[in-house]
């Protein structure tokens, strides 16, 4: 570790761009402390206070919250029941006052024993293989953050070695700040005009969050002031831009940039980047590794229904929405039932004449009746009051979904029935359709039609507030389930040979998720072309590396995307660790590049596979942009993170050919 690191670290530098030195002190009476405590999630706010406080004893063994696994909807205050909670709830309200009392505004980093009393009570005494993954997201504990632990002037400062680094969507952002701290010279190209990538693209009416805000972060920009708890587009897009600024990368991104290829050149160990700037001038320049984060859900997928260019109206793909376009009036059709369908219709519902859904498998859907929701009043008032509140919030959400509603998806091999892969599975099955008839109770001829004929769990549920059902049961909505044969200049030819007029037509109709690194050519060693290498069925170690491609490194790759459990910012920074330990070793060792042998990708994607066969997601009834043409599943992680976790700790040079 450089001097430079040892010095933040034993200065208690925290890793987190949102990190305060002070909070405003708290000046409230007794009543609106009391009204504070008693209207706030318990977890959080117990662990805020000991720490704050330094009064570990009120984290008691029979105060844990139980947390029982979650089928449907999870328990308020992780399971705690009424007795836990009044106990807990006292013991806040002293701690609270006195946090006013003392006027207690900051609060210090805190041990490695402090941290496992912290853990051992939020998990309820989980195995404590989970701590070192958690310490990673704890805002206090910056020895055990995700910062590099080298920099490249203490291990080489005399080899010039540069990064390239692919897009600057989420996990270009993260991939840039951890090469900013190991100080790498490193360079970001991004094809557009601003950081953000899928919150930047994407503006279609109604875009927003279905992950719990605080969750949705990085883990070394912990913001802590999100006004809502499932916040907008343009929210989640200004919080891309200010962790730019904040982490000071902004300088080392190329707008306007699009790479074209890479190509390797095993006489000098370098790859050759070709790449057209703004103005259409084809540039080429060198870098020793390649970081590729372009990520997946980039390029618009349509439907292959004939006639198409025919319409005469306006077409639009929801990933390129055009802001001119007033819909006020008009005939409208959203193409699709997923997850931006399921944002842009309850948007717009009441804007147009005629909307017709044409749906071709409804969604499974979780209730969530605050998915609209404002930040609740006693979180913004601990948020500013209580030091580090909002950072221990986010460890309690990312916490609960670390495994999530994995349970309920895995795959019971004596089991028979029909529609589901389990007992739990089938019990969450019927509960979810037990909730449809309640909701669409009033409206019978549209529950067979919205109830999913596929298994709960084999594609990611959406959130449910109602307004989803509202809106399709509105007078101007017709729910189309019967296909789409042909697009005339008029509108859509459905199934039953029926024109449905129309002025707009919105895909909503996902991406070419499956095609990694499209449309980028790259030529690895020997001139091997990576698309024909995978052939349709990209595959890479730990969703990393792949071999006969030496020193590049896929952000966020094969298999790295979850479904009930997990988080894109933990399989983007854990990847993340495992990239910059091979950097280290390729400058430690004086070596021109790391070559991943072919057969630790074979058994590693074999094993990946039959664990993914294991999941409701994996069964063969079930059809999903999780799996490729070949029926693979190629973008989900199918056990527990904490596999991941150990997976990316360190590379295993056993595993590589050494390129001298």
């Amino acid at each position: 570790m450089s001097e430079s690191l040892i010095e933040a670290r034993a200065a208690h530098k925290l890793d987190d761009l949102y990190a305060r030195d002070s909070y405003t002190a708290i000046t409230d009476d007794d009543a609106k402390l009391r009204q504070v405590v008693d209207s706030t999630d318990l977890p959080p706010l117990m662990i805020a206070l000991a720490a704050a406080t330094g009064d570990y004893s009120m984290l008691r063994d029979e105060l844990r919250p139980p947390q029982p696994p979650v089928d449907t909807v999870g328990q308020p205050h992780g399971g705690m029941n009424e007795a836990q909670r009044t106990a807990a709830r006292d013991l806040a309200f002293d701690a609270l006052r006195r946090v006013r009392d003392e006027k207690i505004t900051g609060v210090q980093a805190l041990s490695d024993e402090q941290a496992t009393q912290i853990l051992d009570w939020l998990t309820n005494g989980a195995t404590r293989e989970y701590h070192p993954m958690l310490m990673h997201d704890m805002s206090l504990v910056p020895q055990h953050s995700g910062a590099p632990r080298f920099t490249k002037d203490q291990v080489d400062a005399q080899r010039n070695f540069t990064v390239a680094v692919i897009g600057s969507g989420v996990a270009g952002m993260a991939a840039a700040y951890r090469l900013k701290q190991a100080g790498l010279d490193y360079t970001v190209f991004e094809k557009g005009n601003e950081v953000g990538g899928t919150w930047w693209k994407n503006t279609y009416p109604g875009v927003r969050l279905d992950t719990p805000n605080y969750a949705y972060s990085f883990s070394f920009a912990q913001r802590d002031d999100w006004p809502q708890q499932f916040s907008e587009g343009a929210e989640i897009h200004k919080y891309t831009r200010d962790v730019a600024q904040r982490g000071g990368i902004t300088e080392n991104i190329q707008m306007g940039t699009e790479v074209l290829s890479a190509q390797w050149d095993e006489a000098t160990g370098e790859w050759i980047l070709s790449m057209v700037v703004d103005g259409g001038k084809v540039e080429e320049r060198r870098f020793n590794a390649i970081l590729s984060a372009v990520g997946q859900l980039d390029r618009p997928k349509f439907p292959e229904t004939p006639g198409r260019e025919k319409f005469a109206g306006i077409q639009v793909h929801s990933a390129e929405w055009d802001p001119a376009i007033d819909l006020t009036g008009k005939k409208v059709a959203v193409i699709g039932s997923g997850a931006s369908a399921y944002q842009i219709v309850p948007a717009i519902v009441d804007q147009v004449a005629e909307l017709k859904v044409f749906q071709r498998s409804s969604p499974w859907m979780l209730p969530t009746p605050f998915y609209y929701e404002d930040m609740p009043e006693s979180v913004t008032y601990l948020v500013e009051h209580l030091p580090q509140f909002g950072q221990w919030l986010r460890l309690w959400q990312h916490w609960l979904g670390v495994e999530g509603r994995q349970h309920s998806t895995a795959a019971d091999p004596n089991w028979t029935k029909e529609g589901s892969v389990s007992e739990i599975n089938e019990r969450v099955r019927q509960e979810l359709t037990e909730m449809l008839k309640v909701q669409y109770a009033d409206r019978p001829d549209l529950l067979p039609k919205v109830t999913p004929d596929y298994i709960v769990g084999g594609k990611r549920m959406l959130r449910d507030n109602g307004v989803w059902s509202a809106s399709l049961k509105k007078p101007q909505t017709t729910l189309v389930t019967e296909g789409m044969v042909e697009m005339t200049e008029a509108g859509i030819i459905d199934g039953d040979g029926t024109l449905h007029e129309l002025d707009v037509i919105i895909y909503a109709t996902g991406f070419q998720a499956s095609e990694f690194l499209e449309p980028l050519r790259v030529t690895g060693a020997n001139g091997v072309d990576l698309h024909e290498y995978w052939a349709g069925n990209a595959t890479a170690y730990a969703g990393v590396t792949v071999p006969g491609f030496p020193n590049l490194f896929i952000v966020s790759g094969p298999n790295t995307g979850h479904v009930v459990n997990g988080s894109l910012f933990s399989m983007i920074e854990y990847g993340l660790t495992y990239i910059l330990d091979a950097i280290h070793i390729l400058l430690e060792k004086d070596l021109k590049a790391l070559d991943l042998k072919q057969e630790v990708l074979d058994k590693f994607v074999t094993d990946l596979d039959a664990a993914n066969r294991l999941k409701a997601w994996g069964h063969p009834d079930v059809k999903t942009w999780y799996k490729n043409k070949f029926g693979r599943v190629s973008q989900i992680w199918p056990y527990p993170i904490v596999e991941y976790w150990n997976v990316t700790r360190s590379v295993d040079l056993s595993q590589y050919n050494e390129v001298h």
